[in-house]
C-alpha cells in the first residue's frame, strides 16, 4: 500500500551497484536496491526524461542532449525548455520541487532551482541560477558556486550546494515530490580512470544533508543513478572521417573552420558513446554507414529503430562505440584550424559533447585571461586543452556488466516493487504515494 508522506528522490550520476559499499549513508537507509536499464543514449537529458516520462526517447524525444535542429540547421545542446519533452512529466501531477534536474525552464514543478546564466550584448557573461523556490537560496547559502558545475573547476562545491539547497526546500515547503541532482561522481570518473572510493565518500556526504532533511518530514527517499562510467581509452572522430570520405562540409574563416551541417551530406553529432549520423539523402546511408561501421572504435551503425530512437530529431543513423572508446566532435584535419571555440568551455556552441571541458592547459594562461577581462580587454578563455587521450571515462551505451550500470535504491514492499526500467519510474512514484496511473 502506497501512502501520502512526501517523496524525495536523490539522483547521484554516476553511481553503481559496484560502488555501493563506500556509501554509508545510503547504506543506513537499509533500502533494497537493484541495477536498472536506461534508455540508449545513457546520457543526462535522455535518461532524465524517461524517468520523467516513463517513455522511451521514440515518444519523448529527447534523443540525446543535443540534436540537430532541420529547420534552423543547428546543432544545439543542453536546451533546458520543458517543451522539449514531448510526453506529460511526472511533476504535473505532484506538487514537486525540481532541484537542478534538466528541462526546469517552464516546467510544471511548483518549486525550483536551475542554472542560467545572463548574457550580455557584448558577448559577455554573469552566471547565475533561476530560483523559483521561494526560499531566497543564494541570500541564505552564498552564490551558487558555478565554476565548479562544470568546466575545469568542476568538483564538490556545486553537489554539495544544491544539497544544502534542496534541504532548506524540503524541509521550508515539503513538496509532494522533490528531485535532486548531485554530479559530483560525474567529474573525476571522466578525468580518471581509477573509481576512486573518496568521490563516493564526498557525494554520500552530501547526500546526508538531504538524507536528513527528508527523514524531518518523514519522507520517503529514493536513490538513483543516470548511468555507470565506464574506463575508456580510445577517441574516435567519426566527422573527421566523414570529411576525409568527402561527406562533411566546413567553412575556413577568421575564426578558424565551421562545420556546415545544413550543406553536408553526412555528419556526426556526438554524445559520448553514442552518435547520431543525419545523412539526408537516402542514396548517402548505405555508403556512409560501411565507411563508419569500419573505423576502429565503432562497435555499430545501426537504424535508431533498433534503439528506440525512431523519432524525428534523430539522425538517420546511429553510431555505437566500442565500450573502450568514446566518440569526439573534432571535424578538423589540422588544428590550427580548430574553431575558436575549440579550447574554451563553450557548452552551446560546440556541436557535440565535450568532455576535454574538464580539463585545462594551464592556470597561469587561466589568471592572464582573467586579468584581461578585470582589465576591460577582449579577451577568450581558451585553456581546455584539444587532447583526446585526457579523457579516461565516458558512458552511453548498455554497460557489459549490469553493476557497472545505473540504480535505483528505494522502499519495496509486497505490492511495490523496484523498477527494473526507468521508465517504470512514474508508476514507481505513484505507488509509493498511494495515487492510481
Amino acid at each position: 500500500m502506497g501512502s501520502s508522506r512526501p517523496i524525495v528522490v536523490i539522483n547521484v550520476v554516476g553511481l553503481t551497484p559496484h560502488l555501493l559499499d563506500h556509501a554509508e549513508h545510503i547504506k543506513n537507509l537499509g533500502h533494497a536496491h537493484r541495477a536498472w536499464s536506461s534508455p540508449v543514449p545513457a546520457v543526462t537529458c535522455t535518461s532524465q526524461a524517461s524517468m520523467l516520462t516513463g517513455q522511451p526517447p521514440r515518444v519523448h524525444g529527447v534523443v540525446g542532449n543535443g540534436w540537430f535542429y532541420r529547420d534552423t540547421e543547428e546543432i544545439r545542446f543542453w536546451q533546458q525548455a520543458a517543451s522539449l519533452v514531448q510526453a506529460p512529466m511526472i511533476d504535473e501531477q505532484f506538487e514537486t520541487a525540481r532541484m537542478f534536474w534538466w528541462f526546469n525552464q517552464s516546467s510544471a514543478s511548483k518549486y525550483s532551482a536551475t542554472p542560467k546564466p545572463h548574457y550580455g550584448c557584448d558577448g559577455s557573461k554573469v552566471f547565475g541560477i533561476l530560483d523559483h523556490t521561494g526560499c531566497d537560496l543564494e541570500e541564505h547559502l552564498g552564490p551558487f558556486p558555478f565554476f565548479t558545475f562544470w568546466g575545469p573547476g568542476a568538483g564538490l562545491p556545486c553537489s554539495d550546494w544544491i544539497a544544502r539547497a534542496s534541504a532548506r526546500v524540503i524541509q521550508t515547503k515539503t513538496p509532494e515530490l522533490t528531485l535532486v541532482y548531485l554530479p559530483h561522481l560525474d567529474y573525476d570518473f571522466q578525468r580518471f580512470d581509477d573509481h576512486n572510493p573518496d568521490r563516493v565518500r564526498e557525494v554520500d556526504k552530501c547526500l546526508s544533508h538531504v538524507i536528513e532533511a527528508a527523514q524531518s518530514v518523514n519522507a520517503h527517499i529514493v536513490i538513483v543513478s543516470e548511468y555507470g562510467l565506464v574506463k575508456v581509452n580510445r577517441a574516435v572522430c567519426l566527422n573527421r572521417e566523414l570529411r576525409k570520405a568527402g561527406y562533411l562540409s566546413v567553412r575556413s574563416g577568421p575564426f578558424g573552420e565551421m562545420l556546415m551541417p545544413g550543406e553536408s551530406r553526412a555528419f556526426a553529432v556526438v554524445d559520448h558513446q553514442v552518435a547520431h549520423i543525419y545523412v539526408p539523402k537516402p542514396e548517402d546511408r548505405e555508403p556512409v554507414q560501411k565507411r563508419l561501421q569500419d573505423v576502429e572504435g565503432v562497435d555499430a551503425v545501426v537504424d535508431p529503430g533498433e534503439l528506440s530512437l525512431d523519432h524525428p530529431r534523430s539522425g538517420e543513423l546511429i553510431a555505437l562505440s566500442n565500450h573502450n572508446a568514446w566518440f569526439a566532435y573534432d571535424y578538423w584535419l589540422d588544428e590550427s584550424q580548430a574553431p575558436d571555440f575549440a579550447p574554451t568551455v563553450d557548452i552551446h556552441r560546440k556541436p557535440g559533447y565535450d568532455p576535454r571541458e574538464l580539463f585545462m592547459t594551464s592556470k597561469l594562461r587561466a589568471a592572464a585571461r582573467l586579468a584581461q577581462k578585470k582589465l576591460g580587454l577582449r579577451y577568450k578563455m581558451d585553456v581546455i586543452p584539444l587532447d583526446n587521450s585526457l579523457v579516461r571515462g565516458s558512458h552511453g551505451i548498455q554497460p557489459s556488466d549490469p553493476n557497472d550500470g545505473p540504480l535505483i535504491i528505494g522502499p519495496q514492499t509486497d505490492s511495490i516493487e523496484l523498477p527494473g526500467d526507468m521508465q517504470g519510474f512514474p508508476d514507481y512514484l505513484r505507488a509509493l504515494r498511494g495515487r492510481a496511473t
